[in-house]
């Protein structure tokens, strides 16, 4: 049985092949077929003794069950560790009971993954009231990667003017927005959100006099909706900014939303490679390869994960 090997979902092509190739291990495409009724069948390649299954947990539902079928086939074919990369995480929203009857699906759905999986690497995960990934994944390995590394090294490929503000969304993007600010020697600050309901938000900035005539990068790690950023960039606009460009570690909004986006004055937006999007124009694979250093046989490590 071979050392290492990268396994990769269909929705995964994106980041899957290119992985095996940064590593150098062999690679294989997931074959799932679905049966008239619905079911699914999922056809692994030769396991390895530490296998990495690669998929982005974004529209989750049928991917997990495709997971568990290919974990099944692995493990029986004799694979001792999996490692599920996996640069989105779905289900991490509902870290509590909001209203009563309500199912915590980031418990459910991380119990059930740690219960598959030796290891989860995921990109700046969306927790709120889970203080690290370890709480979600109990006995497992978990990884919580930052995408700043690999924003910066894309902004530093360009001209950011030195009178750039970073800007985030809200309270709980303090500490990257500062990171990726940190890093770049530009002035930062944060919005005030109120959530109305999914796709509506109400945007307030305390200090609305720093954006005049200076261009803003607004930086959140998932727009959906695209309620927050489309509030954000009228919010800014009216305030003064002679430019808005955002860059979002996970995209998940619908291509027709880059409309909305031109009309609130959002000049551009990029987004990391987490998941299959038009925006991508920032790969994560570096990072992740870095990661799993330690998990290829023979592989040596030039450098800590980051």
């Amino acid at each position: 049985m071979i050392r290492s090997a990268v396994q990769w979902l269909p929705t995964s092509t994106h980041f899957g092949p290119r992985l095996a190739e940064i590593l150098d291990v062999v690679g294989h495409e997931i074959i799932l077929h679905r049966f008239p009724d619905g079911e699914l069948r999922a056809t692994v390649g030769p396991a390895a003794t530490t296998t990495i299954v690669c998929c982005s947990l974004n529209q989750p539902n049928e991917k997990l069950i495709a997971l568990l079928f290919a974990a099944e086939a692995l493990r029986r074919d004799g694979a001792e560790r999996l490692v599920l990369v996996s640069p989105y995480l779905g289900y991490m929203r509902q870290d509590i009971a909001f209203h009563p009857g309500e199912a915590i699906s980031q418990r459910a759905i991380g119990t059930l993954l740690a219960n598959t999986f030796d290891c989860v690497i995921t990109f700046d995960a969306h927790l709120h009231r889970t203080p690290n990934l370890a709480e979600v994944f109990p006995g497992i390995d978990a990884h919580n990667l930052s995408a700043a590394p690999a924003i910066e090294a894309h902004l530093r490929t360009e001209t950011v003017a030195p009178t750039t503000v970073v800007v985030g969304p809200d309270e709980e993007s303090r500490s990257w927005v500062a990171d990726i600010a940190g890093r770049l020697g530009l002035a930062y600050s944060v919005a005030r959100k109120v959530r109305r309901s999914d796709q509506s938000v109400q945007i307030a900035f305390t200090d609305a006099s720093l954006f005049a005539g200076r261009p803003v990068l607004f930086i959140d790690d998932i727009v959906s909706s695209g309620g927050t950023l489309t509030a954000c960039a009228e919010a800014l606009a009216a305030s003064g900014a002679s430019s808005i460009e955002a860059i979002i570690v996970h995209a998940l909004f619908p291509r027709e939303l880059m409309t909305a986006f031109g009309r609130a004055g959002i000049r551009s937006v990029r987004s990391t490679n987490s998941v299959p999007h038009p925006t991508n124009a920032i790969r994560l694979d570096d990072l992740l390869a870095r990661a799993l250093q330690r998990e290829v046989v023979g592989m040596p490590e030039t450098g800590s994960p980051p």
